[in-house]
């Protein structure tokens, strides 16, 4: 749900275009995303206790690979932004 939150927050934003609104969207979205590695982290570990599918890795490298490409782009949003002199 909070995901969807920001999701919607950062389309709002697209039309208000506020510097502020952007900096809180981001710094939420990187806690998201840090929440959902660590769910999908345990996630992965129970299902590879009693599964035995060879399509595990496959499944875990991408979800792990996506919370990260967030996580950074939402930094980089955060410290990245050019200053206005």
């Amino acid at each position: 749900m909070a995901l969807i939150g920001v999701i919607i927050a950062s389309l709002i934003n697209l039309l208000v275009k506020s510097d502020v609104v952007g900096y809180v969207v981001s710094y939420i979205a990187v806690g998201i995303f840090i929440i959902l590695t660590a769910y999908d982290t345990q996630k992965l570990k129970e299902i590879a206790t009693t599964s035995d599918s060879p399509n595990l890795g496959i499944y875990g490298a991408l979800t792990l690979y996506l919370d990260f490409v967030n996580i950074f782009l939402n930094l980089l949003n955060i410290f990245g932004r050019r200053r206005r002199d």
